[in-house]
């Protein structure tokens, strides 16, 4: 199976030289999509074996995106450019594919990191938006935000990718996910990145978070009313608890005992029916991707 690696770039000279040797020396074909270095980044990775593009737009999202335009192999393999992930544990990702357990593998940073790998405020950060996202759809991975990823040709050739920034992980595994794709993580070594990081903790750990919400509709649009219901339930909550503070005072609030039952009952219908929209959904993007599957199988 033809390999294709694809390393978005800006300014990392330091690392990408032993990067694209490392590939190119397995007998890989090499993408760095630049985003206009200033230093030797691009000079570096032709010199190493490596095809070298110019982005046409700008962040790390646009570069993923228009890089899955240029390749064509059948796995391809992203990586970042600073040095923090092996190339050697390349094969760990690339093996779920090949013996059809995966269509898309990530590498688990939180099994083995360096120290001063994660910064605590990184550490914790990534701590909260995964243990978000697992609340929010439902499936159990533990590293969304890896830049260390492989995927198959079906899933990199269909995905759609609209954010531009270092959103672009979550973006990935939201897609695969909501295309039917099966999506699994195995353990990888997390060192020190090579020089200063471009990721704001703060302002892109919220964008992150904003994204991870936003995409649910693209994975299942009902899941949306799963925390519409839980904000009925919640105030309902606050609502009894007034009624029964009340009533063990003497003081009884009728209208406020009403709607107690109402936010509570009309919280449990909601999140009800988000349930049962979900597992509808859910089967419709099976149903369509065994029509696929099919269709590939007629051509043949």
């Amino acid at each position: 199976m033809k390999v294709s690696v694809v390393i978005p770039t800006l300014n990392e000279e330091k690392a990408i030289g032993e990067i694209v040797s490392a590939f190119v020396s397995r007998g890989f074909d090499v993408l760095v999509i630049d985003g206009r270095s200033t230093d030797k980044t691009r000079e570096i990775a032709e010199k190493c074996g490596a095809k070298v593009v110019i982005q046409s737009g700008k962040g790390k999202g646009q570069a993923v995106s228009e890089a899955f335009k240029i390749v064509d192999g059948d796995i391809l393999v992203l990586i970042d450019g600073d040095g923090s992930y092996l190339p050697e544990e390349v094969d760990r990702l690339i093996e779920p594919i090949k013996s059809g357990a995966a269509d898309h593998v990530v590498g688990n940073r939180f099994g083995k990191f360096e120290k001063g790998a994660f910064t605590r405020l990184n550490l914790l950060g990534n701590k909260i938006l995964n243990t978000f996202f697992r609340f929010a759809y439902g499936y159990e991975l533990h590293d969304i935000l890896s830049g260390y990823r492989a995927m198959k040709k079906e899933v990199y050739k269909s995905v759609e990718l609209r954010k531009p920034g270092f959103e672009v992980e979550t973006e990935l595994t939201v897609e695969t996910l909501a295309k039917g794709f099966k999506i699994v993580e195995v353990p990888i070594t997390y060192r020190k990145r090579e020089g200063k990081t471009k990721l704001n903790p703060l302002k892109d750990g919220f964008r992150i978070g904003k994204t991870i919400y936003e995409l649910i509709s693209r994975y299942s649009p009902a899941r949306h009313l799963y925390f519409i219901g839980l904000a009925f339930e919640i105030f309902g909550i606050l609502c009894g608890i007034k009624v029964i503070s009340g009533w063990l005072e003497g003081v009884t609030h009728y209208l406020l005992a009403i709607l107690t039952a109402l936010l509570i009952i009309a919280g449990l219908q909601i999140i009800m029916f988000g349930i049962i929209a979900d597992f509808i959904f859910r089967r419709n993007i099976e149903l369509k991707k065994d029509i696929e599957k099919i269709k590939r199988i007629l051509e043949k």
